[in-house]
């Protein structure tokens, strides 16, 4: 079977089958001489025993231990990746590889490659990303640390289906298989260990078919400390979440600032109140400003960084976004701004009067401060919804 290319001249040449195999496996490696030769025999001789046509590729990241040699000695296609990371060696081994379906794994040997036919199957079968499950298929003793099998894995895994929705049991795990097409649908960006969480982010907010069977992990078969460090990942992960996911990080928490100091600002509009020995006057009344203001600006926030993630390519069109925004217009929002200003300037020239009346001089300042108070935080907010109404309008400009 023959396939039809373009070449420099622009014309059309053809390729045999041979050099577009159906299957890609990509392997990351920096200075994994001890192990590569083993993980490039075992894909090799599974696609052998399984009949599928498929190449090895050593996606090296600049090996000081001859592992370059090795892997080519040993049958692999070796890609000499400068940039340094994790998801910037798999970027350039992907790039360069020429099959319909990739299968990505380590090449410290601690991932069994003689389950591609089982990835591979799962890509036939229409899905476009298939996540390998070390829980489901097997831990070996001493293969993954106590901290990571039980807490760290387990609960990062738990906030992704929470703040994504991710059908992943084990989001760490490094074996995986994905089309091409989907691969390159997906744009993704991050060039450290994040890749393989953003894969599966990415992968769920756009809506496409992913399935996950069982892998199992061994203990990897280097003598040197893994490249893995724990507290730095697992933060750089917890981060990668929250920059990925604006309702978490800004709009849930704006939510609840606002209508926490919405509803005290309510209570104690009327007069002091007391709980038990304790009573809660215009100072707090303050505090319940502040948190409504704090929870319009995270709301703000919110609305800003989802937009121009969605500009940027890092998040998908929303469609519930687009429809508020054709709803909310510039205009709405200058009119609520507008009214805010109109309802501070009445309750800030009210307490102008009242203090008139005291002859200027000392006010009950337990009274006084129940007006000034909501009507400085109308002033406030109105002048930031037309401020944030422009800016708004100014990102729409890009996406209209």
């Amino acid at each position: 079977m023959k396939s039809l290319l373009l070449d420099k001249t622009k014309q059309l040449i053809t390729i045999p089958r041979s050099v577009q195999p159906e299957v890609s496996v990509v392997m990351p490696c920096l200075n994994e001489g001890e192990t590569v030769a083993t993980c490039v025999s075992k894909a090799r001789a599974t696609f052998q025993d399984s009949g599928i046509d498929g190449e090895v590729i050593v996606a090296d990241n600049g090996s000081s231990d001859g592992s370059q040699q090795i892997a080519a000695a040993s049958g692999a296609r070796v890609i000499h990746v400068e940039r340094r990371g994790y998801g910037a060696a798999l970027m350039g081994g992907i790039a360069s590889a020429r099959g319909e379906y990739i299968v990505m794994g380590d090449s410290d040997d601690s991932y069994d490659f003689t389950q591609i036919p089982v990835f591979v199957e799962e890509l036939r079968k229409g899905h476009d990303v298939v996540l390998g499950n070390r829980f489901w298929g097997g831990i070996q003793p001493n293969a993954m640390p106590t901290l990571h099998r039980y807490l760290g894995n387990p609960g990062l895994t738990w906030l992704g289906r929470l703040f994504f929705r991710c059908p992943s049991g084990d989001l760490y795990c490094g074996m995986r298989g994905f089309t091409k097409k989907a691969y390159e649908r997906m744009e993704l960006r991050a060039t450290g260990m994040e890749f393989a969480t953003e894969m599966v982010v990415k992968a769920t907010l756009l809506g496409m078919r992913i399935s996950e069977v069982p892998t199992t992990l061994a203990p990897d078969g280097r003598s040197r400390p893994p490249h893995l460090r724990t507290w730095r990942d697992g933060w750089r992960t917890l981060r990668f979440f929250l920059l990925y996911s604006p309702r978490w990080l800004f709009l849930y928490p704006g939510f609840l600032l606002m209508l926490l100091g919405t509803v005290v600002g309510v209570v104690l509009m009327a007069g002091p109140r007391t709980v038990g020995h304790v009573t809660f006057d215009a100072h707090t009344l303050l505090y319940a400003a502040v948190a409504v203001l704090l929870g319009f600006q995270a709301i703000a926030f919110a609305t800003f960084s989802k937009l121009f993630a969605i500009s940027e390519g890092l998040l998908p069109p929303d469609s519930r976004l687009n429809k508020a925004f054709r709803n909310i217009t510039l205009e709405v929002g200058l009119g609520i701004g507008f009214l805010l200003l109109a309802v501070g300037s009445a309750g800030s020239v009210f307490a102008v009067h009242t203090w008139g009346v005291a002859e200027f001089g000392h006010l009950d300042y337990s009274h006084t401060l129940r007006v000034v108070i909501p009507s400085a935080l109308a002033l406030t907010l109105g002048v930031q919804t037309i401020f944030a109404s422009f800016f708004l309008s100014l990102l729409g400009m890009g996406r209209k």
